[in-house]
């Protein structure tokens, strides 16, 4: 039986070795390079703005194959769950080549058992060597990136650690299930790329931002939060002074950002992230005058300070990585079982 389901698989295994053994050994070549070149402008760097200078030069040089990489992970869980998963068992229900093997004393839960076994085994080893070597590899673009495309954003989130193994186990699985609920190769597939990408979607959106309580904290305003900072020329000096905030918190690199906004001196919100707000902060005289705001301007946000403005936002910090991992692959774990233990019982009890 061993044998048998590894003739059938053996072609696609051997297309999925070729793919991953190109992918790491570029990595592999690249990676060493990569990171000594961050390691070295790290070093040269001051803490001030010529580190920001190092990280936007070093992550727009590399921007496309970190997109790049980020796709292939992402891809590897669904490409498993509609080529591997759901014809798996269709194949041989439309084919009635299992009423063959059913009838040489092999039992229906032994024969889905190989096969669940040998091919689930290898998409799982297949996420476990990409999802992994992409992590070591982006680790320094990871470290230089900023807020839309930090660690803990979904889309990145998604494309590293161990995450990518839960979603191909779970993939493979849903697509066997499904197949033998359709009973047909092309419906399967259509209906295991959407029911998988329906449940990628709502967990960042609906589940995970809730996995663990987020942290709910007011920051100043300052260089780190604000996205834009503004003052328009009036006719009689200056004008209204706006304001935009920035998906970032200081002291808190890499944090998910759940929500940004602008609240007054009284605590209410007059604008979220990326909004632009005016601000009731004189610009006619004081530090917020065009002429003494066009030093930097860090006179004038310290008076915005002052008047008691602020940003308020709910995150998920960055040291919730792993805590998020693990907990994400074992509810993605539970389905796989969940969806195991229902393909077991329909072999047995429902499939003629």
């Amino acid at each position: 039986m061993i044998w048998l389901t590894w003739r059938q698989f053996r072609g696609s295994a051997a297309m999925m070795a070729a793919v991953l053994a190109i992918l790491t050994a570029a990595l592999a070549l690249t990676g060493p390079g990569l990171a000594s070149r961050y390691s070295t402008g790290i070093a040269d760097c001051t803490p001030d703005n010529t580190c920001d200078q190092f990280f936007d030069r070093f992550f727009d040089e590399y921007q496309t194959p970190f997109m790049a990489v980020i796709l292939v992970v992402l891809l590897l869980p669904a490409l498993v769950g509609l080529f591997w998963g759901a014809p798996l068992i269709t194949r041989e229900l439309e084919a009635g080549t299992h009423l063959l093997v059913w009838n040489q004393s092999i039992t229906r839960g032994r024969w889905l058992a190989v096969k669940l076994g040998l091919t689930g085994l290898t998409a799982v080893a297949a996420a476990c060597l990409c999802g992994l070597a992409v992590t070591w590899w982006s680790d320094p673009l990871d470290k230089s990136a900023a807020s839309d495309w930090a660690l803990m954003t979904p889309l990145v989130f998604s494309a590293r650690g161990i995450a990518p193994i839960g979603y191909a186990a779970f993939a493979f699985v849903l697509g066997v299930t499904v197949g033998m609920l359709v009973r047909r190769t092309l419906p399967a597939m259509a209906l295991t790329l959407a029911v998988f990408a329906a449940i990628q979607l709502a967990m960042p959106l609906l589940v995970r931002p809730h996995l663990i309580p987020p942290v709910t904290s007011t920051f100043e305003l300052g260089r780190v939060n604000v996205d834009h900072f503004g003052i328009s020329r009036g006719t009689n000096g200056g004008g209204p002074a706006h304001l935009a905030l920035a998906s970032a918190v200081p002291g808190h690199a890499g944090a998910w950002v759940l929500s940004s906004n602008l609240v007054d001196p009284s605590g209410r919100t007059i604008a979220g992230s990326g909004e632009e707000a005016d601000l009731q902060v004189s610009t006619t005289s004081g530090p917020c005058a065009p002429s003494a705001a066009a030093g930097g301007g860090d006179a004038c946000m310290a008076e915005i300070n002052r008047l008691g403005y602020r940003q308020q936002a709910t995150y998920q910090p960055l040291e919730r990585f792993w805590p998020f991992q693990w907990i994400e692959t074992g509810i993605y774990t539970l389905l796989t079982l969940g969806f195991t233990w229902l393909s077991f019982w329909w072999i047995r009890r429902r499939l003629a």
